[in-house]
Parts: C-alpha cells; sequence; structure tokens
C-alpha cells in the first residue's frame, strides 16, 4: 500500500488558532490597555480552549515566530511587538482598531497632593474624583498583579516618615492603594485614627474583639494599640514605587 508524502509545514505560517489568539490579545489590549491571562485566553473561545497547556502551545509559537514575548512568572507578561503586529495588519491578517503603540503597558492611577502624615486626613478615591483635574501616575499593570485588573479602585499617595522602613517603605516613596474598608490580620493599610486625627500606613492586627494592634515596620518603634471603633480603614497596600530623582 503506498503511502502519500508528508506535507511539510510552513515555519512562517501561523495556523488559525494561532491567529484567533493573537487577535484576541490585540483586540484585549486595545480595550483594556493590558495584556490578557493565559486563562482569559483559554476562555475566548467557545467551546473553551481545552487546556491551558494548549494556550501555552501556541503562545510558544507566537513567541517563536517573534511576534511577542513573554516575561516569566508573571501572569500578565504578554507584549506585542509593533513591527510584526503592523505586518500583520498591513497583510490583513489581522485587525488593529487603534494605535497602541506606548498603551500597551500603562494604567494611569490618580495621585492625591497630600501625603500620609499624622494630623491630616487622607483622601480617598471619591475625593480625588470629585476634586477632578488630580495628578496621575503611569503605572506598568504588571506591578500591581492581580489589581490589574482593577484600576478603577486604585489611587496612589505620597509617603512621610520611617515607620515601615524595614519593609522598603520609606519618606518620600509613593505607595498605591486600593480602596477599601476592611483588612485582614498581616494587610498593610492606610488607617485614619479618628480620636488622634492621625493617618498612618501599618500592618493591621486584631487582638481581641475590640482591640486592634497597628504595627510599624520598623524596629525603633512601638505598635499602636487602640479599640476598633477608633479605626478607620481607608485603602490596602498594593505596590510600592521609589522616585530617584
Amino acid at each position: 500500500m503506498k503511502r502519500g508524502k508528508a506535507v511539510s509545514k510552513d515555519k512562517n505560517q501561523l495556523s488559525q488558532r494561532q491567529v484567533r489568539i493573537l487577535q484576541y490579545i490585540l483586540d484585549f489590549y486595545t480595550e483594556r490597555a493590558i495584556p490578557p491571562t493565559v486563562r482569559d485566553i483559554q476562555n475566548a473561545e467557545s467551546p473553551p480552549i481545552s487546556s491551558t497547556s494548549v494556550v501555552d502551545y501556541n503562545l510558544k509559537a507566537l513567541e517563536e515566530h517573534g511576534i511577542i514575548r513573554r516575561g516569566r512568572g508573571l501572569s500578565r507578561s504578554i507584549e506585542l511587538i509593533d513591527e510584526r503586529v503592523d505586518d500583520l495588519v498591513a497583510k490583513h491578517v489581522l485587525v488593529r482598531h487603534r494605535n497602541l503603540r506606548g498603551r500597551q503597558q500603562v494604567l494611569r492611577i490618580p495621585l492625591a497632593s497630600t501625603p500620609i502624615a499624622a494630623g491630616m486626613p487622607i483622601p480617598v478615591l471619591e475625593d480625588l474624583q470629585a476634586a477632578g483635574g488630580a495628578e496621575t501616575l503611569e503605572v506598568d499593570p504588571r506591578l500591581l498583579g492581580r489589581w490589574a485588573d482593577h484600576g478603577d479602585k486604585l489611587y496612589a499617595l505620597s509617603v512621610k516618615g520611617q515607620s515601615m522602613i524595614d519593609a522598603l517603605i520609606t519618606d518620600g516613596d509613593i505607595v498605591i492603594m486600593a480602596q477599601q474598608e476592611t483588612a485582614r490580620d498581616g494587610d498593610a493599610v492606610a488607617v485614619w485614627l479618628e480620636n488622634e486625627k492621625e493617618i498612618t500606613l501599618k500592618y493591621f492586627f486584631h487582638e481581641s474583639d475590640n482591640r486592634v494592634r497597628l504595627q510599624p515596620a520598623n524596629a525603633q518603634m512601638p505598635p499602636i494599640y487602640t479599640t476598633a471603633d477608633n479605626v478607620q480603614i481607608k485603602g490596602r497596600l498594593v505596590s510600592v514605587l521609589r522616585r530617584c530623582d
């Protein structure tokens, strides 16, 4: 019995699935200005792609074609290589809806002019939005982990003081906060102390039903013990940025 000759595949040719995945990545960037996760890509088709390993196989193929690059150990690390994408658009392989150059890895987060400092109320996200015209901070979403999907809940504050120096947070740093009013033990949170009229950034711990410990990350400073009703959580720490100018 004669067997037909195997047809060799053009290594420069993308499969239909790879084209669909690539178009989805491009569309995702267009709509959200951040890359999709492997799980996002898996669930993009109907029915979903059978497994994340199949997605990973096709992403590796796109890397080998020089169309994307990926960072390791990050959930949102896909970066489109503009020159190759433009080439595929020109060949009508992909549809580019708008120019993404310079937008792929940036989230804009409102930055308060008021630092976290004693005796001053902390501006929360609604305050910044109501004021209008607030300064914004451009942040690589890969620094934000899962919070990259919730940029509308984030705001940034500058730090005053050394109470968190052992956590590598020092005077003049910028902290990115997620707006929330609750905390779990061990969370680093911005806290308004109602009786003292002070704001502070500390690690939060429940000591008992009505006793709270606010722990600095500085061996030279004692913890703050107070009652639960004296504490108002204003936000949870997401990331820290340091200016080097």
